[in-house]
């Protein structure tokens, strides 16, 4: 199985950015489909964005596309989240995750295609 750790979170003025990093260890990042997923106070977990284990295929909510961009090394073992333009709303916990599953239609949206979980990196935006 595979460990994953989040890291870059943090503070930032509306309209800055941020990265995001996940690092994993236990067993080689390409061997997972990966996403990002956020939840706010008092919130559902919610899907951000996707990147099969290749990396030629990503996937983004709307409200984030245009905006984030997800990127993977796998030779490093990591998976990455940049963050423009950053909106107050973007406030959340964000979560890394793996999946071995094959991304088939839209399951890459649902919290239970992903068998392993990172504890998450607060990201707070001020106005």
């Amino acid at each position: 199985q595979v460990q994953l750790v989040e890291s870059g979170g943090g503070l930032v003025q509306a309209g800055g950015s941020l990265r995001l990093s996940c690092a994993a260890s236990g067993r080689i990042l390409s061997s997972y489909n990966m996403g990002w997923f956020r939840q706010a106070p008092g919130k559902e977990r919610k899907f951000v964005t996707a990147i099969n284990w290749s990396g030629s295929s990503t996937y983004y909510e709307d409200s984030v596309n245009g905006r984030f961009t997800i990127s993977r090394d796998n030779a490093k073992n990591t998976l990455y989240l940049q963050m423009n333009s950053l909106k107050p709303e973007d406030t959340a916990l964000y979560y890394c995750a793996a999946s071995l599953l094959p991304i088939d239609g839209n399951n890459f949206l649902r919290t239970y295609t992903y068998q392993y979980w990172g504890q998450g990196t607060q990201v707070t935006v001020s106005s």
